[in-house]
């Protein structure tokens, strides 16, 4: 079983993300202090460390250091409110792996958090196999039934968003996120991620006669293992 290490002061948030994240097959230690961390660190082998960088009783960046020291080979997310330039570049510098900025949608911290368990853990085995097709993320290619599956870079991103957040219903508004970044801010996204969606919807139905995409009305997109 994967097992991540959640460090995070905010008891609800700490509770919210457990509650996410252990249904997709995680199992989650968490810590809600410097201290308690610090006793947890060496309980298991950890795939991923999401670390707050404000704790009541520590630093989380002095958290990312001790890792590093210790040649840990676990990826490291830092979950922080700082979200000025400075901050993002001194976690990054420290060894923190990718950098989240509160708020943020919990379907966007289970994608990061995949993202650097591949990177980190599965480098050469990078590829995700989901029903009858196999996905590179690396070279960004698709093969579904044996053939090639020819995708534009949006719609790749956004297959392999609802991948890897399978059985879960996505909002519009996660996806363009995900998708489009700082960019999408101030913008009317939502055809933009609707026509997108139309256009790999209609790729996967043709390969295969099934829509493989569900719309929850109101809420978002699901995919499932089941058609």
């Amino acid at each position: 079983m994967i097992t991540l290490l959640i460090i995070e002061d905010e008891r609800s948030l700490r509770e919210s993300m457990v509650s996410y994240l252990e249904p997709g097959g995680y199992r989650c230690i968490t810590a809600g202090t410097y201290h308690e961390a610090m006793k947890a660190i060496d309980r298991y082998d950890y795939y991923c460390v999401v670390v707050d960088l404000n704790l009541p009783d520590g630093d989380g960046l002095k958290i990312i250091r001790l890792l590093k020291e210790n040649q840990a080979k676990c990826g490291i997310i830092v979950i922080s409110a700082r979200d000025t330039l400075n901050d993002r570049i001194l976690g990054l510098q420290t060894g923190a792996d990718d950098y989240l900025v509160k708020p943020f949608d919990l379907s966007e911290l289970n994608a990061r958090i995949q993202s650097v368990i591949r990177r980190t853990r599965y480098t050469g085995q990078n590829y995700v196999i989901f029903r009858e097709l196999i996905m590179d993320p690396e070279g960004k290619t698709a093969v579904l039934n044996g053939e090639q599956l020819e995708l534009t870079r949006k719609e790749f991103d956004m297959l392999m968003y609802l991948i890897t957040n399978k059985n879960r219903v996505i909002t519009k508004d996660a996806i363009a996120e995900h998708i489009w970044g700082d960019s999408i801010y101030g913008t009317d996204y939502t055809e933009v991620v609707y026509t997108h969606m139309k256009n790999l919807r209609k790729k996967l139905q043709a390969k295969t006669g099934i829509d493989w995409i569900q719309t929850v009305y109101g809420s978002g997109y699901r995919i499932t293992e089941e058609s």
